[in-house]
C-alpha cells in the first residue's frame, strides 16, 4: 500500500495512528453525520475551485487501479493538456492526487483546495508532501493553497474568484523538504515493525481528534484530570503522566475557583448552592419567560443573499413560554428546506414572541447573534427584531458564576451536561433517545432535507429536528424551575 498525503498527515500527528490505519483499520469508527457533512462541504468547495481553472480534464478515482490513474495523468501531461483535476502521481511507495494541476510554461503549478478560511500548519505539510512527490515526475513551479475568504458576501451571483483566495506557499514548503524526508524515513521504518508503543498526548486531538482515541484512552478513568475545567491541555497530560489522573489526586494542587469546586463537590458527592446570588438571578427575570433556542446552518459556500461563508443562518427555533403561575406553552417553527429560511423564521418569531418578559437562552450570545442575523437579512423587520436582544438573560450565568454546581457536570456547562446531572433518572431528559442529538447533527440533517425525494422520509426527518429543538428549550424550563425551587427553599 502506497503512503498517501492523508496518511502522511496522520503519521505526522501520531505514528501509532498511522500504523493502526494501515494494519487495523477495522477499529476505526464509521464516520458520523457531522463528519460526512464536513466531507461534503470539502467536496463542494473543491468542485467550485475548478471554476478558477476551467476546461480541465479530471482523473476519475479508481481505488482498484491507482496505477491506471497515474498512467492517465502522465498521458495527459504528454498530450499538452493544460489543466488536470485530481492529477495522480506515484514515486516508489508514495502517492499524491493534486486537486488542480496547471501548466505554467515549462513548469507545473499545483493548487491544494481547502474549505477552511485560512492556511493552517497541516495544509503546509500536505503541500510539502505533494511537492516532494510531484517534483520527481514533472518540474513544479509554484505551490498554492486555495481557501475561503471569509470577508466575501454573496450579492446577486456567486463569484468563485472573490470567494476563494489563493495563497502561494512555495517558499515555505520548499524549506520544509529536509524535515519531510526525515519524517518519511521515520514513518517507513516504523511501518515495517509492530504497533508502536505511544503514550497519549497532545497529538491525540491535534490537528484532528484521532480515529483510534477510544482504543488508546481505555485506561483513562471517568472522571479524570482531562475533565478539569479550563486547564491547559499540556498541563493535563503532564499531570496524567505523573500519575495524577483522578480528582482525589488533584485536590492539593493550586487551582482556580471553578476547578476547586469541581473537585470538592465530586469528592463530597453533593451539589454546591449559593442561595443569595442564585436568588438575585432568578428574581431578576421578568415574566412571562420566553425560553428560546435557534438551530442554524453554516455553509462554506454562501447560497443566500448577503450571506458570508460559515455565517450562522437560523432555520428553526423552539420557544417555551412560562407564566408566573407555572402555565407552559410551546411554539416552534421549522423553515422549508428549499427556501431562504431567514424571512420565514423572523416573521414567525415576531408573531410567537410576546411583547413583554425576559428571553432566556443558554449562552445568550448565540441567540442574540441569530436575531441580529435575521435583522440584517430582513431590513423591514429589523425595527421589531433588534429590541428583542435587550430582553435576554443567560441561563449560563448561575453555572459559570458557581451559584449552582453539581459534581456530575464534570467541568462542563452545556445544557447537555447540566440536564442529565440535575435529572439523572428522567428518560424524557435524555438526548440519546433522539434521532438528532446535537446542533451539528441538526445542521447536517437539515441540509440533507433538500435532497430527499420521499415525502415520508422528509417528514420523519423534520419531526426529528422538531423533537431535538423542543428538548433544548424544555431542558431550559426544567433547569430554571429546579433552580427556582432551590431558591424558594432557602428564602
Amino acid at each position: 500500500m502506497r503512503l498517501s498525503k492523508s496518511q502522511y498527515i496522520r503519521g505526522l500527528q501520531c505514528h501509532k495512528a498511522l500504523w493502526l490505519y494501515r494494519n487495523r483499520r477495522e477499529l476505526m469508527p464509521a464516520p458520523d453525520a457531522n463528519r460526512l457533512a464536513v466531507f461534503a462541504s470539502g467536496h463542494e468547495v473543491g468542485e467550485l475551485a475548478k471554476a478558477l481553472f476551467p476546461g480541465g480534464t479530471e482523473i476519475e478515482f479508481d481505488a482498484h487501479n491507482v496505477d491506471g490513474m497515474i498512467e492517465q495523468t502522465a498521458a495527459l501531461i504528454d498530450s499538452g493538456t493544460d489543466v488536470i483535476y485530481e492529477a495522480t502521481f506515484g514515486d516508489g511507495d508514495l502517492l499524491v492526487m493534486a486537486d488542480i494541476l496547471v501548466r505554467a510554461g515549462n513548469h507545473w503549478d499545483f493548487y491544494e483546495v481547502k474549505s477552511s478560511t485560512r492556511v493552517k500548519p497541516y495544509h503546509l505539510n500536505d503541500a510539502a508532501f505533494q511537492w516532494r512527490v510531484i517534483n520527481e515526475q514533472v518540474s513544479v513551479g509554484k505551490a498554492h493553497v486555495v481557501h475561503i475568504d471569509n470577508r466575501y458576501q454573496l450579492e446577486e451571483r456567486l463569484d468563485p474568484a472573490l470567494l476563494l483566495k489563493i495563497t502561494d506557499v512555495t517558499e515555505t514548503i520548499t524549506l520544509m523538504q529536509p524535515d519531510l524526508e526525515r519524517s518519511l524515513s521515520s514513518m517507513q521504518s516504523m511501518l515495517q515493525g509492530d504497533e508502536p508503543d505511544m503514550a497519549i498526548g497532545m497529538q491525540c486531538n491535534n490537528p484532528f481528534e484521532c480515529d483510534f482515541k477510544t482504543r488508546c484512552w481505555q485506561a483513562v478513568p471517568q472522571p479524570s484530570v482531562f475533565d478539569l475545567y479550563q486547564l491547559a491541555g499540556e498541563r493535563k497530560f503532564e499531570l496524567f503522566h505523573q500519575g495524577k489522573t483522578q480528582y482525589r489526586d488533584l485536590q492539593h494542587l493550586p487551582l482556580n475557583p471553578t476547578q476547586t469546586l469541581q473537585i470538592s463537590t465530586a469528592l463530597r458527592g453533593e451539589a454546591h448552592v449559593e442561595p443569595r446570588p442564585l436568588g438575585e438571578f432568578i428574581h431578576s427575570a421578568v415574566y412571562p419567560l420566553h425560553f428560546l433556542d435557534f438551530e442554524t446552518l453554516q455553509n462554506a459556500i454562501p447560497k443566500l443573499p448577503r450571506q458570508r461563508p460559515y455565517q450562522q443562518i437560523p432555520f428553526q427555533y423552539s420557544l417555551h413560554i412560562l407564566q408566573r403561575d407555572g402555565q407552559l406553552e410551546h411554539r416552534e417553527y421549522l423553515a422549508h428546506e428549499r427556501s431562504d429560511p431567514r424571512p420565514l423564521v423572523a416573521a414567525q418569531l415576531l408573531r410567537d414572541m410576546g411583547a413583554q418578559g425576559s428571553i432566556v437562552a443558554h449562552s445568550q450570545s448565540t441567540e442574540i447573534a441569530a436575531i441580529n442575523t435575521l435583522a440584517n437579512a430582513c431590513p423591514e423587520l429589523a425595527a421589531a427584531l433588534r429590541p428583542l436582544t435587550g430582553r435576554f438573560i443567560d441561563l449560563l450565568t448561575p453555572f459559570r458564576g458557581l451559584m449552582y454546581y453539581h459534581p456530575d457536570f464534570n467541568g462542563k456547562f452545556s445544557i447537555k451536561s447540566i440536564l442529565p446531572a440535575m435529572f439523572p433518572d428522567d428518560p424524557d431528559a435524555d438526548y440519546h433517545q433522539l434521532d438528532v442529538q446535537d446542533g451539528r447533527m441538526a445542521m447536517s440533517v437539515y441540509a440533507s432535507l433538500a435532497q430527499m425525494d420521499n415525502a415520508d422520509e422528509r417528514q420523519q426527518t423534520r419531526d426529528a429536528l422538531r423533537a431535538y429543538c423542543h428538548l433544548d428549550t424544555l431542558a431550559m424550563v426544567r433547569v430554571w424551575q429546579q433552580l427556582a425551587t432551590l431558591v424558594d427553599a432557602t428564602d
